[in-house]
């Protein structure tokens, strides 16, 4: 948005006056989000007129420091920003990225104009949040959340006023913000094509990111256009082997309705519904197919066929794989057992008895944390029981949206509504007659649709959308919620009479730090990893990275648990048979593995000095001390030590990886116990 240069000049001047008189913005004066941006830089305390404080830059040290921290995001921006640069090169500009704390990791930029923006510390190292430089498009952007431009004296303090930034947030694939990239000029020549060319060039940094991320995994390419699969402005989808999402690009999550927090924690099916099935059969040439969201969205989608898994949400997990051809020794049987069942006593107890009641036609109500696997207990439950030749329906009931729920859950014959297809729908309460309907998350349905589904439990029986006959029908019910529902009932957000009618037992499924048998876990989905991956046998693992999982509360639950282990098999070399620290993603790290070394009481005799409470060591090596082996693990100590534990700054000061840190702390190790 840019204003006319009188109106604009007038406008802006007043609106300044009133923030400064009244500490308010007039309605009007300035578009919604620079006049809430003008209102957080006064609240913090910031003078529009004030001279240049000293406001935080870091030293060369700690710019490297970030930098090395974020080096997979400068490797993939870097690239991007050459492009961009190029095209803007003898303009008067710069390509600014910064991390999503607002420090600026990098630039690229004309000489004369690199040089007027180091006064006002628009440079590697500086700090560029709201709180410390007023309204600006980089600080904007992280506040705000989306596409900013600020220009001129839209700035808040006078001293940045003669640049216009346009500035767009960076996303990594599971939907966390990883940077701003920003490109800043002098507001004489502003041009409008730079607010897309840096939205277009933060995309680009997205697909890089995503790409890198998700080498392997099933690749979805979306669009609304089938011509447009493949370029600049397409949605990334990359599903696991059994169809969940574990990543998504900011178009995709867009189109298809997805926020942060469902990656990795939904599956394709809960998105695109009965469409998810016809995914299966793309063709092998990679030829467009069309689809429909939950929401109505209709889109184009395209897979990698040679990445193509056959395995998706919506089938059987109890029923075993078959061995691929290609195995040269396949992995000895194994009887089938869904993840999340396995052997804690809670967890078989509660499905012995979910049986029993199931098969007098009593619904079983699942509650828990996310990730603890209630949809896989719905579906051995449904498995095992007296209907598993019948369907199993899965409805995300927070998934839906509310205008499309109604005709989703209880269908609609044709011509119901506006866009009705012409032959009407049975709906999911429909499709599941015979079989097994499985309501997740049932306390976020809206309270007027409970009204509906009660009248179907008790009647055994559904009247369509726009139809007037009731039609018959018969399943089994299990419905789940991570809500608990009776404190939903006392604050009247969920019906009490439906309460008790999908409450004929309530199962709790307990966390993963609260059940027993991990080891269990892990050996049984190392084994179903390792068939997915073709591997000739299930690998094993060091037994300190054992008791270092063991001691993680793995907030994620089970899904956080097979995702950890599911890079880690992939991190194995191809001869590789035993996974250790070097194999587990980054997030995990500081987390678990470093938390381990420092308290196992080994480590600290060996490396003694290291702790808070241990004895200083003295960091001279003797006089004459000149055999390599004692320097390095001197060295290492030191850095330990220095560093309080913490692996990754340990590393860093060394100037070696997190992976040669900790194989040279195992030869260290070993060397002692010889």
């Amino acid at each position: 948005m840019q204003l006319t240069t009188q109106a604009s000049a007038d406008r802006l001047i007043e609106a300044r006056r009133h923030l400064l008189e009244s500490g308010e913005v007039p309605p009007g004066l300035l578009r919604d989000d620079l006049a809430r941006s003008w209102l957080r830089s006064h609240q913090a305390g910031l003078s529009p007129t004030d001279a240049l404080a000293a406001s935080p830059v870091s030293n060369a040290s700690q710019l490297r420091q970030a930098q090395s921290v974020e080096s997979d995001f400068l490797a993939h921006a870097r690239p991007v920003m050459e492009f961009v640069f190029d095209q803007m090169r003898d303009s008067g500009s710069m390509v600014v990225l910064a991390d999503a704390r607002g420090l600026l990791l990098h630039s690229l930029g004309d000489a004369d104009f690199l040089e007027r923006a180091d006064r006002v510390a628009l440079r590697p190292g500086a700090m560029w949040l709201e709180e410390q430089r007023g309204t600006n498009a980089i600080g904007t952007t992280l506040a705000e959340g989306k596409p900013v431009v600020v220009q001129g004296a839209e700035h808040y303090l006078e001293r940045n006023s003669f640049l216009t930034c346009a500035a767009a947030p960076v996303l990594a694939p599971d939907g966390r913000l990883r940077g701003v990239l920003d490109i800043s000029g002098d507001q004489r020549n502003h041009h409008p094509h730079t607010f897309a060319l840096v939205r277009s060039a933060a995309r680009m940094i997205e697909d890089r990111l995503f790409h890198a991320r998700h080498p392997q995994d099933l690749l979805l390419r979306l669009h609304t256009r089938a011509e447009g699969l493949g370029f600049v402005g397409e949605g990334l989808v990359a599903l696991s082997e059994d169809g969940w999402i574990m990543g998504a690009n900011a178009i995709a999550q867009q189109w298809l309705g997805l926020t942060a927090s469902q990656i990795g924690a939904t599956t394709l099916d809960r998105v695109l519904g009965p469409h998810a099935l016809r995914l299966q059969s793309l063709p092998a040439t990679g030829i467009p197919t069309r689809v429909v969201t939950m929401q109505g969205q209709s889109l184009f989608v395209r897979d990698e066929p040679e990445r193509r898994r056959r395995v998706w949400a919506t089938a059987n997990p109890t029923k075993a794989r078959p061995a691929p051809a290609t195995v040269q020794a396949p992995l000895a049987p194994r009887a089938p057992r869904p993840r999340g069942t396995h052997d804690d006593p809670r967890i078989l107890l509660a499905m012995q008895r979910s049986l029993k009641v199931q098969a007098q036609g009593i619904a079983v109500l699942l509650q828990g944390e996310s990730g603890t696997g209630k949809e896989v207990f719905a579906r051995t439950l449904h498995a095992d029981g007296d209907r598993s030749n019948g369907p199993f329906v899965a409805v995300n009931c927070a998934a839906l949206p509310e205008s499309l729920i109604e005709a989703e859950l209880f269908g609609y014959v044709g011509g119901a509504f506006t866009g009705a297809r012409r032959e009407g729908s049975p709906g999911r309460i429909r499709q599941a007659d015979g079989g097994t309907l499985f309501l997740d998350e049932i306390g976020d349905m809206p309270l007027a649709l409970q009204a509906r589904l009660l009248r179907v439990l008790q009647d055994r029986e559904v009247v369509p959308v726009g139809g007037t006959t009731p039609v018959p029908v018969d399943f089994v019910l299990v419905c789940a919620t991570h809500h608990q529902l009776r404190e939903s009932v006392t604050r009247h957000e969920f019906r009490e009479d439906l309460y008790w009618r999908i409450n004929g037992l309530t199962v709790q499924l307990p966390p993963l730090r609260e059940r027993g048998d991990l080891v269990e876990l892990i050996d049984d989905m190392l084994h179903g990893l390792a068939h997915d991956m073709k591997r000739a046998q299930a690998p094993s693992m060091a037994d300190e990275v054992v008791q270092a999982l063991s001691q993680h509360p793995w907030p994620g639950n089970l899904r956080q648990l097979h995702a950890a282990l599911r890079t880690a098999c992939a991190l194995l070399g191809p001869h590789d048979e035993e996974l250790d620290w070097e194999h587990f993603s980054e997030d995990l790290w500081d987390d678990v593995f470093s938390k381990a070394y420092r308290e196992e009481p080994e480590l600290v005799t060996v490396l003694s000095g290291y702790g808070a409470e241990a004895a200083p060591v003295d960091p001279a090596p003797q006089e004459g001390e000149t055999n390599l082996k004692r320097l390095s693990s001197r060295a290492i100590e030191q850095a330990i030590r220095a560093a309080g534990g913490n692996m990754s700054d340990a590393a860093r000061r060394l100037g070696i990886s997190r992976n040669t840190l900790y194989r040279r702390l195992k030869q260290i190790k070993g060397g002692e116990a010889a």
